[in-house]
């Protein structure tokens, strides 16, 4: 072994596996001398079957694939031959040619296919079947394709796989290298899935100084986007600038120079009257809210004449029952006043009081638009209230292409009264939207349960609402859904009230709707939740990919939302066609959840669907959501993950029939009220909680959850 060369050339001819994220590569080399294909393995970013690459590395054998060639370095050029080319054209990197569209230009074009489609792709138009469009087209990918990989190449140490490289290439273009080595920072304030990190890397490898402005001024406004991704809208300087701190290690004196110099190139805003600091269009959003609520509570109501009490006891008679008094009085509360809020927990009768005023409005004749923040909560609010549904976004009209809604206070929602239901998922950017949106004189409703989780964007704003004195509130607190002895919702409202009261350890009958499985440690926790989903579930009636719903608290660990997803992936889906998507093997039939918005798909964070498809030539999955099949193109799968187990956070807006909550002393830093209070009040028939028994005391116990600080209140107050 020791005369081998350390060197190796040839022509790829199979890529065997990628992975997407480190861009390590297992394939087959022809040799350039000719002979058997040789197995070649490490990283290789960017390379096509095709290509000719020169290698460095060294032989090696592995136990199980035999003798192979392991990479120190490479480098690629096109291929030359008329082999080669067809091999890499065939591979469909270049959108708009298949191996059949490569077998006739290259036949057409043999070894100059490579050069025509570089610089004279007009001549494409000479191949039967591509027309003017088609040759467009293929030159434009193919440039896109040459970008591509040069930014892949380039990035190779720096940890970005290729869904982000995609997006780099289709926000710069061709260029995208120039602006990487020019202005690095741009990355983490234009590209999603580039933050300050890998741009700071770049960066300082680039030479970029340590306290140059750019570094200090994308730390900064990093810190504050850190601190909206926390719930903020806003910071103290003194906060701010130890957040900064912490990312950049540099002197405070010299951060709040550059603080103050944002300040001045209203890069953020110094808010009133505390001078908190904002990004400008949160400080706007902010204003929005406060200007739109001021508007409604003046003016003309648009609402015709309504005799209150009489339209309450005409609404009893038509449910057939006679309401509660605090019903009654929400009721009333909700025809007489313009701003109103009404909050409560599961089995306090919001739906009695929303289906009992849609009936009242609608007989006399009002225009009624209900909507919701996300699309099962607008179903489930169409359902409860008795009258169509939408999302806020489809009410609102939006556009992508303008970032903006059709609606705003130039074009006011045509209604007299809007019900907007989960208004504790508002965060600051859609709650301005509504107010912006809402026509003088009409009449708004906000419904929530104040004691949930908070948004997950920034913001606090119904709570803010609630504390601004502004809004008219009725704050239900009496249960009256307690049907055949359900244990949720008493449950629900122990834990609102501190109280630790767990079932006695087991599974019940269906009749027993709240079950406690204890567990000793979390790999004991990990196996109950998989034979509970794989076994018992299904044994009761229930689906469990479509039935039921594993929320966890937390990412990481054995018992995290990562290694659930993982072992429920493989006891629910065994076998299957998959595509690799960094580093998540992703199989047709896996549940899979939105983790961002994506308005051009009507998808939104937290959207859970089903894979439905798989393309492994082009990567592209389709995945259907609530019955409607979206195409994810490669570069987009970074914007799935699997669902099997998702966090409390993202199952707000949503209800299962069937609730599994893992709870253990592991999950500490996340165990608080209103977290188990969220994910116990998500199950519609039956929820499972397994774990430790400490772990549900030390959730129930713990009142304190993480303050957020807005300027909302402040602004309202102003006026």
């Amino acid at each position: 072994m020791a005369n081998v060369p350390d060197t190796l050339s040839g022509i790829l001819e199979r890529i065997l596996f990628h992975n997407e994220e480190n861009h390590f590569c297992v394939g087959e080399l022809t040799p350039s001398g000719g002979g058997a294909t040789v197995t070649i393995a490490g990283r290789l970013p960017g390379v096509q079957c095709g290509e000719t690459l020169e290698l460095q590395g060294s032989w090696d054998h592995h136990s199980r694939f035999g003798r192979q060639f392991k990479l120190s370095g490479f480098s690629s050029r096109l291929p030359a031959t008329v082999h080669g080319i067809r091999k890499y054209l065939s591979s469909g990197l270049v959108e708009g040619i298949g191996k059949g569209y490569a077998n006739k230009i290259v036949d057409h074009f043999g070894e100059d296919t490579l050069d025509v489609i570089s610089h004279f792709s007009a001549k494409l138009q000479d191949v039967p079947g591509i027309g003017q469009k088609r040759a467009r087209q293929i030159k434009q990918a193919w440039e896109e394709q040459k970008a591509l990989r040069d930014v892949m190449i380039f990035l190779q140490t720096y940890g970005v796989g290729t869904a982000q490289c995609i997006r780099l290439v289709k926000k710069y273009g061709s260029e995208t290298q120039s602006i990487l080595e020019t202005e690095p920072y741009r990355l983490a304030r234009e590209v999603d899935g580039i933050g300050f990190l890998t741009a700071d890397k770049i960066a300082l490898n680039l030479g970029f100084p340590n306290e140059g402005d750019a570094r200090l001024d994308a730390g900064i406004l990093h810190a504050m986007h850190t601190l909206e991704g926390d719930g903020h809208t806003c910071a103290t300087p003194e906060a701010l600038n130890r957040s900064a701190q912490e990312l950049l290690k540099t002197r405070p004196e010299v951060l709040e120079s550059r603080i103050h110099r944002l300040v001045r190139d209203t890069a953020l805003v110094a808010s009133p009257p505390d001078g908190y600091l904002q990004f400008p269009a949160t400080s706007q959003s902010e204003q929005k809210i406060t200007s739109g609520l001021h508007l409604l509570l003046g003016g003309h109501s648009r609402l015709p004449p309504i005799k209150v009490d009489k339209a309450v006891e005409w609404a009893q008679e038509k449910a057939g029952f006679n309401f509660a008094p605090q019903q009654s009085a929400a009721l009333k509360m909700a025809l007489n006043n313009r701003v109103c809020i009404l909050t409560g927990g599961p089995g306090t009768g919001k739906t009695t009081i929303l289906r009992a005023l849609v009936s009242i409005l609608r007989a006399k004749k009002v225009r009624i638009e209900l909507a919701s923040p996300t699309g099962r909560a607008a179903q489930r609010l169409a359902e409860s209230a008795g009258h169509p549904a939408r999302t806020l976004h489809r009410l609102l009209k939006y556009e992508p292409a303008e970032n903006s809604f059709v609606h705003d206070e130039g074009n006011p929602l045509a209604c007299d009264y809007l019900i907007v239901d989960e208004a504790s998922m508002l965060d600051t950017r859609l709650g301005a939207a509504l107010f912006t949106a809402i026509a003088q004189g009409s009449h708004l409703l906000l419904v929530g349960d104040i004691d949930q989780l908070p948004s997950v964007g920034p913001g606090n704003l119904l709570k803010d609402l609630i504390q601004c004195g502004l809004a008219t509130v009725t704050r239900l607190d009496t249960i009256f859904r307690q049907v055949g002895g359900s244990s949720i919702v008493s449950t629900a409202h122990d834990i609102l009230a501190g109280r630790i009261n767990l079932p006695e350890a087991g599974i019940g009958s269906k009749d027993q709707d709240f079950h406690f499985l204890p567990a000793v440690d979390a790999q004991d926790c990990v196996d109950q939740v998989v034979r509970l989903c794989r076994d018992i579930l299904p044994n009761r009636g229930y689906d469990p990919l479509r039935q039921s719903q594993v929320l966890a608290p937390m990412h990481r660990g054995v018992a995290g939302i990562q290694n659930f997803n993982t072992i429920l992936q493989e006891a629910l889906k065994p076998s299957s066609r998959s595509q690799q998507v960094s580093g998540t093997q992703f199989r047709t039939g896996d549940k899979v959840i939105q983790l961002r918005n994506n308005y051009d798909k009507n998808l939104f964070n937290g959207d859970v669907g089903f894979i439905a498809g798989i393309d492994i030539s082009s990567g592209q999955i389709q995945v259907e959501f609530q019955k409607e099949i979206k195409e994810f193109e490669k570069g987009e799968l970074s914007d799935l993950a699997l669902a099997y187990a998702i966090s409390i956070h993202k199952s707000q807006g949503s209800e299962y029939p069937v609730v599994v909550l893992p709870l253990m002393k592991q999950h500490f830093m996340m165990l608080q009220r209103n977290l188990a209070y969220t994910g116990v009040t998500r199950g519609k028939t039956e929820v499972f909680v397994i774990g430790e028994p400490e772990a549900y005391a030390m959730a129930v116990s713990n009142a304190k959850s993480n303050i957020r600080l807005t300027n909302l209140q402040e602004k309202i107050a102003l006026g």
